[in-house]
């Protein structure tokens, strides 16, 4: 079962939109959020590297969530688009709300792809992590 809903916002920087997509807690699933990820990207002209790595991005914090999502739950992806960034909510309801490891590898690899990256737990152990990206910031190397 595939939710998605899709509501312009205003804040305090301008128009946005937010595009909420809910689907079962399982890895067959993550194809559809990969192609929904690079959607959004595209529609925000990001770089085609860029798109690739929020993609990646996203099948690593589900990965990382999926460990510990409780059987039978959804996997719930809240897109914040504005004209300069895109803004990844990924959450799983978990059994005892533990965060992921900060100090692993799946850790530095999806900092280094998506930028900005935090993770959290809300009402009833919901461990959500946010990936945060801006458009056309390139490192130098």
């Amino acid at each position: 079962m595939t939710e998605e809903t899709a509501v312009p916002t205003a804040d305090a920087i301008g128009i946005r939109d937010a595009v909420t997509v809910t689907l079962p807690a399982d890895s067959a699933y993550l194809s559809v959020l990969r192609t929904a990820t690079a959607g959004l990207a595209a529609r925000l002209d990001f770089t085609l590297d860029e798109i690739e790595d929020l993609r990646i991005g996203v099948d690593e914090a589900c990965a990382m969530l999926l460990t510990q999502a409780l059987p039978g739950t959804e996997l719930t992806t809240e897109f914040e688009l504005t004209p300069e960034a895109m803004r990844i909510s990924v959450s799983v309801m978990t059994a005892d709300g533990r965060l992921p490891a900060r100090d692993t590898f799946a850790w530095t690899v999806l900092s280094a792809l998506a930028g900005d990256v935090d993770a959290g737990v809300g009402v009833d152990d919901r461990v959500r992590i946010v990936l945060c990206k801006h458009r056309g910031t390139l490192e130098s190397t």
